[in-house]
């Protein structure tokens, strides 16, 4: 008898209406051998591969695809023993891969004040009262606030935290991971003072006296992380597996992890090999830990969900907090063109290694400056280092966001064969402030998806989760809407940049595999490739957008087999 799994406790009779054609119950047609592990079908199934496109079902044995295809050409890979998956209408791809994301920090913000929707100052200190009043907590520590559409129209203070907590140190990192809010108490904790400079690629805001404020940008928030302490082993380990839990639950079946200490990879392969991980990464390192990385690329662990071989960073900060390198200066704060956090002469030192070690290169740039110098850098470095003395022909270097990019700069990522890493939340949430931060005229060259794609570059999508949400349908929506989660763009969000569902399709699936090097493996649907889906619970191509922003993940399946399901 066949052992049936349904989604909706369904019979195993396949109706597959998208495709206009209802089939008979799958009855057993082979033995032994020759008969697949699993199949899945009974729903919409999408390839990812232009010549075939859609199929009715896919067989998957040890983990691999052994068949996609018709139904009644599949039944013959369905034996005894077979598991059928009924989609029950759902609609299945490629798995999605987030091509940039953090998934420690996505585990910490389960486990931390979350600060995701703060809508004023007075909330924000509504939260933190609520977490004051855990007097076990030595530390009150959260993350996820952006005060873009607050109604105060500026970053929260010491003051405000003081005013609701003035023992104990409080400390709330803005969402985008390049700012923070700090009170008194975690200010004199830090030994931060009027007199302390702003450390390179960082800034300490002042008031008028003069005194620290309780804003860090970017590098002037190292001595808060010190003092509230990095989680041990035990702690990162649970912190992981939480991680990869929440992004296999939102639809992804894999992540490309960026900033990652190198050490934390010996983590993740003993979770994957315990079967408590349940996506596969890819690592791109801290730039501290290159030699190790170096020496070990590409290191695959954990039954092969775990690669590591990239060493990822930082050019500029981020554009919420003004610390993204701009040509000019910020249209709302003219004083300052934004931070630079690399040398030219030890990022090209880094590069001409990494083009003979085989090292694939990640590098954060979002402003127009910060994108413009490392395009230069990459171009100098190429020049040093020609193809035929390279470790790896195709070194398949990121740029990690490329958000504002001057129009000049974008034909040189195709050219260049760079890969620019975007993530489309970025552009859904940032309609409500980039105008006012760089102005009209520089948005031309801002989240410009269709201009990059159409001078030959490709994308990588991700969605630098816990920076934003997570979720994959998030980010299909906002890479073929371009509005936000309400339908909203004003007339200036260039709409035109949007993308087909085909293209936004391959931002999450063959793209990110092309990414790491795993294209043969990776990213579409075909005989020989590893068994990873993503099952949402409608058909992400053809609804209409209005629909589309309410779609959601019913299944993720990775390397053959079901690691999270909808209840």
């Amino acid at each position: 008898m066949i052992r049936t799994f349904s989604l909706a406790a369904l019979s195993l009779s396949v109706c597959t209406l998208a495709l206009g054609a209802c089939s008979q119950p799958l009855d057993p047609q082979v033995t032994g051998a020759d008969a697949a592990d699993r199949v899945f079908t009974g729903g919409m199934i999408y390839t990812g591969v232009e010549a075939s496109p859609n199929a009715e079902l896919v067989a998957v044995d040890d983990g691999r695809i052994v068949f996609v295809g018709s139904a009644a050409d599949g039944a013959a890979y369905i034996g005894e023993d077979t598991q059928t998956v009924d989609l029950a209408g759902a609609t299945l791809f490629p798995g999605f891969t987030d091509a940039h994301a953090h998934v420690i920090g996505v585990g910490e913000r389960e486990r931390s004040l979350n600060l995701e929707g703060t809508a004023s100052i007075t909330d924000l200190q509504e939260r933190v009262a609520e977490a004051a009043s855990d007097a076990s907590a030595s530390i009150i520590s959260g993350r996820g606030w952006i005060e873009t559409h607050w109604p105060e129209e500026r970053f929260p203070s010491a003051a405000d935290l003081d005013a609701v907590e003035a023992e104990r140190p409080v400390i709330l990192v803005r969402a985008d991971g390049h700012a923070l809010v700090a009170n008194t108490a975690a200010i004199e904790a830090a030994g931060i003072t009027a007199e302390t400079p702003d450390p390179e690629g960082g800034a300490i805001l002042k008031d008028d006296s003069g005194q620290p404020n309780g804003m860090f940008i970017d590098t002037a928030m190292a001595p808060f992380a010190a003092l509230a302490g990095e989680p041990d082993a035990a702690e990162r380990e649970t912190l992981y597996r939480l991680g990869a839990e929440v992004m296999a639950s939102q639809g992804w079946t894999s992540v490309h992890d960026m900033s990652v200490p190198y050490a934390d990879v010996d983590i993740m392969a003993r979770l994957a090999q315990d079967g408590a991980f349940p996506i596969r990464v890819s690592v791109y390192a801290n730039p501290e830990d290159y030699d190790a990385v170096a020496a070990q690329t590409p290191r695959i662990e954990g039954n092969g969900r775990v690669v590591a071989r990239g060493v990822k960073f930082y050019m500029d900060g981020a554009l919420g907090s003004r610390g993204a390198a701009l040509l000019a200066p910020y249209d709302d704060a003219p004083d300052t063109t934004g931070l630079f956090l690399s040398e030219e002469e030890r990022a090209e030192a880094m590069m001409q290694r990494a083009l003979n070690d085989g090292v694939q290169l990640a590098i954060h740039a979002i402003g127009d400056a910060g994108n413009r110098e490392v395009l230069n850098w990459m171009e100098d470095s190429f020049e040093a280092v020609p193809a035929e003395d390279r470790a790896v022909a195709e070194p398949r270097w990121r740029v990690e966001h490329a958000q504002v990019l001057h129009p000049n700069d974008i034909p040189r990522f195709g050219e260049m064969e760079v890969i620019a890493s975007m993530q489309p939340s970025h552009a859904i949430g940032d309609l409500h402030f980039a105008a006012s931060r760089i102005g009209l005229n520089r948005l031309e060259g801002a989240y410009a998806w269709r201009t990059l794609i159409e001078a030959g570059a490709m994308i990588a999508g991700g969605s630098d989760a816990p920076v934003e949400r997570g979720e994959a349908r998030i980010e299909f929506y906002a890479a073929a809407v371009r509005r936000d989660l309400s339908g909203f763009a004003d007339e200036h969000w260039n709409l035109d940049q949007a993308l087909d569902r085909e293209t936004a399709l391959k931002l999450f699936t063959i793209w990110p595999a092309y990414a790491t090097f795993r294209e043969d493996e990776l990213g579409t649907i075909e005989v020989g490739k590893i068994a990873d889906f993503s099952v949402f619970d409608r058909d992400l191509m053809t609804v209409p957008d209005a629909d589309l922003v309410d779609a959601r993940p019913v299944m993720t399946v990775v390397d053959g087999e079901v690691v999270w399901r909808a209840e």
